[in-house]
């Protein structure tokens, strides 16, 4: 029964995967969010591609910046773009794990590290440093709190499916085997469903951007914006054209939150430490 429905599971993680991969490129989108739906589309399927077509995906030409306006898809994007890059870091973890003997309370800290690092020194601060004026310096000092929350909500679903899954399915501490990247592609799923509320507080106090629009600049003036972004690589020319939901991006205004920062902080380490608990509890049971 379970080998059915990894094959099928896989097989549609594939084919969502080439449509993503291909329909992505028309899509005026940053070419940053553009790799993030790929990845996510990796990790979770159809699930992936859903989220982008339902998000992101332009309805008519000219319909981006008005489409993607919307709070819960500036939301989507935030959440997909911190799913994206902490997973990279979260799997190769993982993977390293399982290599070197590691379980446990061990291989949750190698997890953290790593997710944690390259989805705030390179997904969020290399990448978007346009947002913080050019100075990488600066991204990651803005950068740091946002993916800290974020990525602390993610793993505390993270951890505990990952751990009651590998207690139930043979052969899930292994990645030589489809059991061990279906568990944790269910594992990055229910990540994303449990950052997806902070991610909202995140976005709605300009902690973390959302969607964007690129469109190349000849497109603009000449096509009365109604042209798309070609490819997935480089950054267009039209760059300092990115609008953040039809209006140009806006991150860290420095007026107050509501909880404090503080506050959001203490309650994201406390849901992780919920979290990894949980994951010890069910594997004891």
């Amino acid at each position: 029964m379970l080998d059915g429905v990894m094959l099928l599971w896989f097989a549609l993680a594939a084919l969502a995967l080439l449509f993503v991969t291909i329909d992505i490129r028309s899509t005026p989108e940053s070419p940053v969010l553009k790799w993030g739906f790929v990845l996510l589309t990796a990790y979770t399927g159809v699930f992936g591609a859903f989220l982008y077509v339902l998000g992101c995906r332009e309805p008519l030409p000219g319909l981006h910046e008005r489409y993607t306006a919307a709070r819960w898809r500036q939301t989507l994007g935030s959440t997909m773009h911190c799913v994206a890059g902490d997973g990279l870091g979260i799997l190769a973890g993982a993977v390293i794990s399982s290599l070197v003997g590691l379980a446990g309370l061990a291989e949750v800290i190698v997890e953290y590290v790593l997710g944690f690092g390259f989805g705030w020194t390179i997904f969020q601060a290399l990448f978007m440093r346009g947002s913080a004026g050019g100075s990488y310096r600066s991204a990651l000092a803005n950068t740091f709190v946002p993916e800290l929350l974020s990525m602390n909500l993610l793993m505390a679903a993270m951890v505990p499916t990952v751990m009651t899954l590998r207690t139930l399915i043979a052969s899930a501490n292994d990645p030589a085997t489809p059991q061990f990247w279906f568990v944790m592609s269910i594992g990055l799923l229910a990540g994303f469903i449990v950052a997806y509320p902070m991610n909202w507080w995140l976005v709605a106090h300009h902690l973390k951007h959302g969607m964007m629009t690129v469109r190349p600049a000849a497109k603009l003036g000449g096509a009365g914006g109604h042209g798309a972004q070609n490819g997935m690589t480089g950054e267009p020319d039209g760059m300092a054209d990115m609008t953040h939901g039809g209006t140009a991006m806006s991150m860290n205004t420095g007026a107050p939150t509501r909880p404090p920062i503080p506050v959001m902080t203490l309650l994201s380490f406390l849901t992780l430490a919920a979290g990894v608990a949980l994951g010890f509890l069910a594997q004891r049971l």
